[in-house]
């Protein structure tokens, strides 16, 4: 296995930022799906980076009602892998999840 590249002091500090950052902005749009001001459905439609990376077990597990079975459960009846992100899921999977939870 290849080893990283070596980082300087300061490129180093500038990815810690900007994964803070990720990070940040990632636990605001669950909450925001958690609180209802931001739909699935939205949520699907977003080309947002930050909703493109997120993991798709993560964005279900985030709304109202689904807990950590249920979204397993609705990934499994789908046929959508356990670490696929949204940015990844097809056309047809996307549909299916907006029937699955009619939201």
């Amino acid at each position: 296995m290849a080893t990283p590249p070596t980082l300087t002091p300061e490129q180093r500090a500038a990815a810690l930022v900007k994964a803070a950052e990720a990070r940040t902005a990632r636990a605001e749009l669950k909450n925001r799906l958690k609180l209802g001001s931001f739909s699935l459905a939205e949520a699907l439609a977003d080309k947002d980076a930050t909703v493109g990376k997120l993991k798709v077990v993560s964005l279900l597990e985030s709304l109202p009602g689904v807990g950590k079975v249920k979204a397993r459960k609705i990934m499994e009846d789908i046929g959508i892998a356990d670490n696929r992100r949204v940015q990844g899921l097809g056309q047809q999977q996307r549909a299916a999840l907006l029937d699955q939870l009619g939201k």
